[in-house]
């Protein structure tokens, strides 16, 4: 592996030639030719196009506002003698609008300063962790930097309720009249994994949200399981897309919650949007457990209208594969959508064998579908599903809300990028951190307040 000079002597870089040694390896060509790639169009057989339905675009549209949660996050060093040391800064934002002021949006290829005085502010979450080669005052080690901030994010008083009081919310199940009275943790923290399950219990769960089982404290926002990805010398950096992911979607909770508490009859008008699937992905993967039952519940009691939008990865590849003309034809023509089995999935998409694979069973709380919108969009989203196995013979009533939800995402084209809907394109715009100049400006930040502390 090559590496970077620290003085004015030249950086040492890999040979140019030693490729040849790995190209006529047998081994390595033989598990070339054996791999098994994503299919084509053209592969995909008659009797698996039979979950293609078209968009009744006449159904009535309850939906006045639209929520959406974004986020994003960089990371950066810290002290230039020693780069390995590096803090990550995330910010996330939440923005509200009326679906009236999006449609008109949505019609013109640019969005100019005057327009914007139609939306509602933005509000902003943001946070910093520990990544590698530093720990915070009071702790012992990164692990438990990285623990005790996670917490601090959570306990944090914003307006009149905090991201933890919705964390006991849905987790021990408050919504309900029979609310859960415990949470079964896969180890304690303090002990490491292998250590065996414990049980927080509710009623011994401190003011501070905490718990005391011996070996040291247990903050709630433990039942994430972020401290099991963390090496305390190889960092914390395997974390933050898991952390990303999971704070948006906490962040969505948030507010269903504040208006199941304020003003129940308003969820009926209102369609929550997420930057990605509905699933939570490595250590806090169990978190789909707790929120597809709160998404039951919802349907049950009230009406929830919620989606998750991807804007890459295979699916959103494949999806264009099937939309897009090939010979003149198009499997998934305009107006159009596809609900992906879990046979079609492991079939086209993500290579595997489906009679012993469950797509997204142990993280996704939503069901796949691919729509090719009237005005030629490809969109890929996850719509909230009761079971883990409706996947394996989905049929559109099984999808929540679904046909609304397309009828609203459809009308929400953003023309500024490919496939985009106006108010996720906002909220990237407003919440993302970029290299230049986000990253340089944050990296001189963090340093002059290292020098200076």
């Amino acid at each position: 592996m090559g590496s970077t000079s620290r003085s004015h002597k030249p950086n040492e870089w890999a040979a140019k030639i030693n490729h040849t040694h790995v190209i006529k390896d047998p081994f390595i060509q033989d598990f070339v030719k054996n791999c098994a790639f994503p299919k084509n169009a053209e592969d995909i057989e008659e009797h698996d196009k039979n979950l293609i339905f078209s968009l009744d675009k006449s159904i009535d549209n309850p939906i006045h506002h639209i929520l959406v949660v974004d986020g994003g996050y960089t990371t950066v060093e810290v002290k230039k003698s020693f780069p390995s040391s590096q803090i990550a800064f995330f910010q996330f934002g939440a923005l509200l609008f009326k679906k009236d002021d999006l449609e008109s949006l949505s019609a013109k290829p640019f969005i100019f300063p005057e327009d914007m005085q139609k939306l509602h502010n933005l509000q902003r979450f943001k946070l910093a962790i520990p990544v590698k080669n530093i720990i915070t005052k009071g702790q012992k080690s990164l692990t438990d930097s990285v623990r005790k901030i996670i917490y601090d994010f959570f306990i944090q008083q914003r307006e009149s309720s905090s991201f933890m009081e919705t964390l006991v919310w849905i987790i021990f199940e408050e919504y309900k009249d029979l609310p859960l009275k415990t949470y079964t943790l896969s180890n304690d923290p303090n002990k490491g994994v292998g250590s065996g399950k414990v049980e927080l219990e509710k009623c011994k769960m401190s003011k501070e949200y905490t718990f005391d089982l011996g070996a040291g404290v247990v903050y709630l926002t433990d039942i994430f399981r972020l401290d099991e990805e963390i090496d305390d010398e190889q960092g914390a950096g395997g974390i933050l897309g898991y952390l990303t992911r999971l704070i948006e979607q906490i962040i969505l909770v948030h507010f269903i919650r504040s208006i199941l508490k304020l003003q129940p009859a308003l969820l009926k008008k209102f369609l929550f949007i997420t930057d990605g699937p509905l699933s939570f992905s490595g250590q806090t993967a169990n978190m789909h457990k707790p929120m597809r039952e709160l998404c039951n519940y919802l349907h049950e009691k009230e009406f929830l209208y919620l989606v998750g939008l991807e804007k890459s990865g295979a699916f959103v590849e494949h999806a264009h594969e099937i939309c897009l003309p090939k010979d003149g034809k198009v499997i998934l023509t305009k107006g159009q959508y596809i609900l992906l089995s879990n046979q079609y999935i492991y079939k086209y998409i993500v290579p595997g064998d489906h009679k012993t694979m469950h797509y997204g069973s142990t993280s996704y709380y939503g069901g796949k579908v691919i729509y090719h919108s009237k005005n030629g969009q490809v969109i890929v989203l996850s719509i909230p599903v009761c079971d883990k196995n409706v996947i394996k013979n989905p049929e559109p009533k099984m999808y929540r809300n679904l046909e609304t939800i397309l009828v609203n995402i459809q009308k929400l084209k953003c023309d500024m990028y490919d496939d985009s809907i106006i108010p996720v394109a906002l909220a990237n715009k407003l919440v993302s951190l970029a290299n230049h100049p986000s990253k340089i400006l944050l990296e001189k930040f963090a340093v002059n307040n290292l020098n200076h502390g």
